[in-house]
């Protein structure tokens, strides 16, 4: 297996990857500064436990909890997997960029703080790292932090894991692609397999349950030891996670490798008919399975094809200290830097830290981005996100760093006042005329509701056809509906700047004409309403525009084989509520007025 490797920093560089919408989005929408600056400006006092009594849990826009926080201790590492490093490793950063033990101490509990209760060590190679056990017994003793797990390569399990275990690690992860002695050296261009299974053997006897196994799945790897990994589980308490073959900076990614989660798991349930799901865990990335009599498990972790963005409850601090609120995400902002008081600025406090964490989390996507296929070039937004970093020294910074989280433009952020509630500008332009996506995050959450309508103009005999239930594609009236509340929980994803709102509920109704529509054989108008409904600290009319637009363009599916002469018209919003201003003012037209007879179904979620 021949891989090209860029001379990259390893994992605490993490995921370089975007999609085209996520990079407009993060390129165009924000223009970053200092993220110490940011935090130190609110932080006259020195290094301290925080004062800030705001114990919200830490929430995004779209109302996901994250409670998961993991923490890379180190770039270095003993193996240098194909998939992950050149064979010649990469250039590591000096020791004094990296977090000290103390400082990672401190972030922790500042992070418990706001709700985070598990915690994860990972590198690199955490066992790496001379004070590893230091750390986790400081972990541990952070009130509120229930869970100190490691993710390791087992090498040293044998010779450390009794110390660590006494220190309060509460569970392993153990990373291992291959069960055959020559392909896992050929793999990690070390020896060590032996040790590896020592090192689980030993996490069992020492009572760790279950001990868990990362397989990074790759098409003509190891991909023939699907089954053998599943034996392996037979008179074990393990749990192999098949892991989808992600794309890292420079482990020369393509589609062509990856052994999609579906093809594993049917490669399983042909050997093993009999193959049971487990009960889902709250927030787990791997759907179990187990075959009927075997002691352990097997999980598979969809990342690529089947992404769990939804329920994603995880931060990650790299090693040297930049906070990624997304594993697939290029945008960090430097912890290290506001703790030191980088830049001149002073040391910021716990609140300072804690504010800076909210701020950069509500700023995480609804979902991760996909992948450029392999060789694709980037665009110019690569070199201007690179022109915007605050240089640092050195010659190895390959990719941008030390994002700030602060939306460019002003005071204020160049708004157009109240976040755009009727502001006269367009709020999503900045100064230069350049797209971005507003920041509501100074607004207050409130219980919005908006209402839209359209029409869509039908002949008499779909008319006809649709009154009597007749219609050769079946109930296209209920479709239509269902389409339209569907669309509403999916405008982020199809309105490139629009937010991503935690809805409270959709109504769509489809109403015919009263009478009977069409005796001079003129057909009528259907009307088509959608009402959204959310808690959220911007408004819902794009939800309703859209689950009204999609409703219609539904029906007009349904039934263009009756009628080619339809025509979708007057989509608009007719009233919006719960921002600084209600729509129409009191006393103005629109609302909800009622159309009439005809049918007044609704789908409701």
């Amino acid at each position: 297996m021949k891989i090209k490797f860029l001379n990259v920093k390893w994992l605490s560089r993490v995921v370089r990857v975007e999609s085209d919408l996520t990079k407009y989005t993060a390129t165009t929408g924000r223009l970053f500064s200092n993220a110490a600056t940011e935090a130190a400006a609110s932080a006259p006092q020195p290094a301290g436990r925080s004062t800030d009594t705001n114990k919200e849990p830490l929430e995004d826009l779209i109302g996901r909890r994250h409670n998961y926080l993991r923490i890379s201790l180190t770039e270095r590492c003993n193996l240098r997997c194909q998939y992950c490093m050149p064979a010649e490793g990469v250039p590591l950063s000096a020791r004094g960029s990296l977090l000290a033990a103390d400082e990672v101490l401190r972030l922790a509990r500042v992070f418990a703080d706001l709700g985070v209760d598990k915690v994860r060590l990972t590198g690199g190679e955490p066992t790496l790292r001379p004070d590893l056990a230091h750390i986790i017994q400081g972990l541990s003793e952070i009130e509120g932090i229930r869970n100190v797990s490691m993710t390791t390569n087992g090498l040293v399990l044998t010779r450390r894991l009794p110390a660590l275990q006494r220190a309060g690690l509460t569970a392993v992860n153990v990373s291992l692609d291959s069960l055959r002695a020559p392909r896992y050296e050929h793999m990690a261009r070390r020896p060590g397999l032996s040790r590896v299974l020592a090192g689980v053997d030993l996490a069992l006897q020492l009572g760790y349950r279950p001990v868990k196994i990362n397989t990074v799945l790759m098409k003509g790897f190891n991909d023939d030891e699907i089954l053998d990994f599943v034996e392996y589980t037979r008179d074990k308490e393990i749990e192999v996670r098949f892991i989808e073959f992600m794309p890292f900076s420079g482990n020369g990614w393509d589609d062509s490798r990856l052994v999609p989660h579906r093809a594993a798991l049917r490669a399983v349930r042909a050997a093993h008919p009999a193959l049971r799901p487990l009960p889902p865990r709250a927030s787990d990335t791997a759907q179990v399975w187990r075959v009927p009599g075997y002691v352990g498990s097997v999980g598979f972790i969809s990342s690529m094809t089947q992404h769990f963005c939804s329920s994603c409850n995880r931060l990650r601090i790299t090693a040297d200290g930049n906070l990624k609120v997304c594993l697939f995400g290029a945008a960090e902002v430097s912890l290290r830097a506001a703790l030191r008081g980088e830049g001149g600025a002073p040391p910021a406090d716990d609140a300072a830290l804690a504010r800076l964490v909210r701020a950069a989390l509500r700023r995480k996507q609804p979902r991760h981005a996909e992948p450029r296929p392999h060789g694709e070039s980037s665009d110019d937004s690569d070199r201007w996100l690179e022109a915007l970093v605050r240089p640092r020294p050195g010659p190895r910074r390959a990719l941008a760093r030390a994002y700030c989280t602060r939306a460019g433009g002003g005071e204020g952020g160049g708004e157009g006042g109240a976040g755009g509630e009727g502001g006269a500008g367009f709020t999503h332009l900045d100064a230069a005329g350049r797209a971005r996506m507003v920041d509501v995050g100074h607004k207050p959450v409130t219980a919005r509701e908006a209402e839209a309508e359209c029409s869509l103009r039908v002949g008499a005999r779909l008319l006809r056809l649709l009154r009597d239930a007749r219609l050769p594609k079946g109930d296209a009236l209920t479709v239509a509906e269902l389409a339209g509340v569907l669309a509403a929980k999916r405008t982020a994803d199809l309105i490139p700047l629009c937010h991503a709102l935690p809805l409270d509920s959709v109504r769509v109704t489809v109403r015919l004409p009263a009478g009977e529509g069409g005796g001079g054989g003129g057909g009528g108008a259907v009307r088509v309403r959608c009402v959204a409904r959310a808690t959220a600290r911007t408004g819902a009319e794009m939800e309703a525009l859209v689950g009204c637009a999609v409703a219609a363009l539904a029906l007009y599916d349904m039934c263009k084989a009756v009628d080619r002469g339809m025509r979708l018209t007057d989509l608009r919003v007719l009233r919006k509520s719960g921002g600084a201003s209600d729509w129409p003012p009191a006393g103005g037209a629109g609302g909800a007025g009622g159309e009439g007879g005809g049918r007044g179904a609704r789908a409701e979620d």
